[in-house]
C-alpha cells in the first residue's frame, strides 16, 4: 500500500523529503505535484520501476519519458545541447516545459526513444520536486500521471492513492496542483518544433 506524505507547498519538510528519496532509492515509484500536472517518478537506472510506470501508463518503448533535472548543468550531462539550444533552455527554465533532445551515453538505452535516441528533459519550477532532486543528487525519470482511458491527468492525491495504492509506493500532497501538462518542444531539428501546447507559454520559444 502506498505511503502518503503531506508536505508544505513552498518549504517542504526536509525529514519528509529525505524519506521520499529513500523510497525512490529502494526502487519505489512516487506520485508528486509539479508546476504543471502530477507526475510519476523513479530513479533513472531502476529497470523494474521503469517497467512498472510503463505498465501503469500502458505505454510502449516509443513513449518519451522525461528526465527531471535540477539545473542546466545536469541537462548538459544527459543530452546533447548546442549553443542555440542552451540559450533557449536558459531563457525558459525552470518552468512548465519539456524539451525533446538527443540523449547521451550517460542514459540507459531502454529509457530512450528506440529509433531517435531522444528523451524529454525539464527543470520544474516547484519547490517539492526541486527539493527531492537535491536530496537524491541525481535526476528523476518521470511521466505525467495520466491513466489509460482518462482525458486529464490525476491531480487529487486522495484519488491517486485510491486508484494506485497497490501499484506505486508513495503519494505526496503539497497543496493545489493543476491539470494542465507541460508544453513540449522538440529541439532535435533545425528549429524548435511545438509537439504539445500546454502550461508553458509559447512566446519565449518564438512559437507564439
Amino acid at each position: 500500500m502506498a505511503q502518503f506524505f503531506s508536505v508544505h507547498p513552498e518549504q517542504p519538510q526536509p525529514r519528509l523529503v529525505r524519506q521520499a528519496a529513500e523510497i525512490l532509492r529502494a526502487g519505489g515509484i512516487a506520485a508528486f505535484p509539479t508546476d504543471a500536472a502530477y507526475s510519476l517518478g523513479c530513479r533513472i537506472g531502476d529497470a523494474d520501476a521503469v517497467a512498472r510506470i510503463r505498465a501503469i501508463r500502458e505505454v510502449d518503448e516509443r513513449h518519451h519519458f522525461t528526465l527531471m533535472c535540477r539545473d542546466l548543468s545536469e541537462i548538459a550531462i544527459y543530452a546533447r545541447v548546442d549553443n542555440a539550444q542552451f540559450r533557449l533552455l536558459k531563457a525558459t527554465t525552470p518552468g512548465s516545459y519539456t524539451f525533446i533532445l538527443e540523449g547521451t551515453k550517460e542514459l540507459p538505452r531502454r529509457i530512450l526513444h528506440p529509433k531517435r535516441r531522444t528523451i524529454g528533459l525539464r527543470i520544474p519550477a516547484h519547490p517539492l520536486p526541486l527539493a527531492l532532486l537535491t536530496e537524491l543528487d541525481e535526476p528523476m525519470l518521470t511521466s505525467t500521471l495520466m491513466l489509460p482511458g482518462d482525458d486529464l491527468p490525476l491531480n487529487d492525491p486522495e484519488d491517486i492513492r485510491d486508484r494506485l495504492e497497490r501499484r506505486i509506493d508513495l503519494v505526496i500532497e503539497a497543496g493545489a496542483c493543476g491539470l494542465e501538462m507541460t508544453t513540449v518542444v522538440d529541439l532535435t531539428g533545425p528549429a524548435p518544433e511545438l509537439v504539445r501546447a500546454g502550461r508553458g507559454p509559447l512566446a519565449p520559444l518564438g512559437l507564439g
